[in-house]
């Protein structure tokens, strides 16, 4: 987990928010981390991060198991050439019928899927990256960073 972080503090740019007990984020999010576009290094307020890492089960998003000792999990929004290439399917259509859905392990280690909720917007996963995901992981970590990059320009130049 720290390797990622680090990488990702490496990037032009980068703001890694990493809310602990004591400071003034709910409770729920200590341990996490969220990564942002923030060349002037404050946490942006009106765009959500481009990556997360969790370390534990969120309310609505129990899947991966995260409660188990050890477990963590990335999250990347990816743009949705790079999501069919991971995945083989489309991020729109994961939003069909639960009976009807492409049956996935989302507590599998090492494995790149659709985020268990927000599959359908874009998003990935991985539990406890590896030697098969983790070099994939910081690559698509530098793309979203990238992708974030250009937004925050675009959005700025509009003014």
């Amino acid at each position: 987990m720290e390797q990622i972080i680090t990488a990702v503090r490496g990037l032009d740019g980068a703001l890694v928010v990493a809310p602990e007990q004591g400071d003034d984020f709910p409770e729920l999010v200590w341990g996490d981390a969220f990564f942002y576009y923030a060349p002037d290094g404050r946490m942006p307020t009106n765009v959500q991060p481009y990556g997360t890492i969790v370390t534990k089960n969120y309310p609505d998003d129990t899947a991966s198991g995260l409660d188990r000792p050890g477990r963590w999990r990335v999250n990347v929004h990816v743009d949705r050439a790079t999501f069919r290439e991971l995945t083989g399917e489309e991020p729109r259509g994961l939003a069909v019928p639960r009976d009807r859905a492409v049956p996935r392990d989302h507590a599998a280690v090492d494995t790149v899927l659709p985020h268990p909720v927000y599959g359908s917007l874009g998003w990935i996963s991985v539990v406890n990256p590896g030697g098969r995901t983790a070099d994939t992981v910081v690559r698509l970590l530098h793309s979203a960073h990238e992708a974030a990059r250009v937004r925050s320009e675009r959005r700025n130049a509009q003014g």
